[in-house]
């Protein structure tokens, strides 16, 4: 096993920050991505959590920091498209690194990065998907959900509160009240500490994003997962999200909210490595 903090990728010329991530394991590659709130911490480091799973199943697990998150630097122009870019760019060096077969694992935001980058450009080398508390789209077309929903979440930046003031009624509010109190904790930590530039950037990204018409297309093996309690992703979605793509498996979690990964880690890693070793 190679348990490490990797170097930066080295990304290509047009591309604008690196991405840092943390890797286990040997063999085929699973990237994780993280959501809005996250980092790559919220797979239990890569090394513990996740990441650990996968790399005891014989395959290489590698979670992400994307740009403002972590070590990463922030993108200039952030959205969707800049995302996708800098995903792109460390799927190239892992292939130039010898990966031939790669799952994009994605959490939420990072699962819509993910749909992103395959309705772009589906690179040839990822073999499967697992969108985890994810959607193909984000809000109404009208744009007045959207409006709505940034007016509130950035409401109290606004005022002055900080992440850290935040943090926790947010992550309570994603989570099933059936969650364990220290993986609400965990995550309200880790969201505190997300650059409240990044947080702004990241919201504004996601309130554009728009995908739909794309499922139909992908031509990979897809695993949604979602949580029965999820308000920010709900099963309705999800699964309806499933029926529109040709090789997707669709699981709903019970008394599991929107940050699935941490509150029910156990289930979601097992459906995580059954689904990896078969697409893999």
């Amino acid at each position: 096993m190679n348990d490490r903090l990797a170097a930066p990728v080295l990304v290509r010329a047009a591309a604008l920050a690196h991405l840092r991530w943390g890797e286990v394991g040997d063999g085929r590659v699973a990237v994780l991505l993280h959501g809005v709130g996250g980092g790559r911490e919220s797979w239990g480091d890569a090394l513990s959590g996740s990441g650990r799973a996968i790399a005891d199943a014989g395959l290489c697990a590698i979670a992400v920091d994307l740009p403002g998150y972590g070590h990463t630097p922030r993108l200039a122009r952030y959205d969707m498209a800049g995302l996708a870019d800098q995903l792109q760019a460390l799927l190239e060096q892992l292939q130039a690194q010898g990966a031939s077969r790669v799952a994009l694992v994605g959490h939420s935001m990072g699962g819509m990065v993910a749909q992103e980058l395959m309705a772009r450009q589906a690179p040839a080398l990822v073999k499967s998907l697992v969108l985890i508390a994810t959607s193909p789209a984000f809000g109404k077309s009208d744009g007045a959900w959207q409006r709505d929903y940034l007016a509130q979440r950035l409401a109290p930046l606004d005022a002055g509160q900080g992440m850290g003031a935040i943090a926790p009624g947010l992550t309570r509010g994603m989570a099933s009240p059936l969650a364990p109190q220290d993986a609400v904790a965990r995550a309200a930590v880790l969201m505190g500490a997300v650059p409240e530039a990044t947080y702004r950037s990241a919201l504004q990204a996601l309130v554009g994003f728009d995908r739909r018409e794309a499922l139909a297309r992908l031509a990979v093996p897809v695993l949604c997962i979602a949580g029965a309690d999820d308000r920010n992703a709900p099963p309705a979605v999800m699964k309806q999200m499933a029926q529109r793509i040709a090789q997707a498996h669709y699981h709903c979690l019970p008394g599991v909210g929107h940050l699935a990964h941490m509150e029910a880690p156990q289930q979601v890693n097992r459906l995580l490595v059954d689904f990896l070793q078969s697409t893999l």
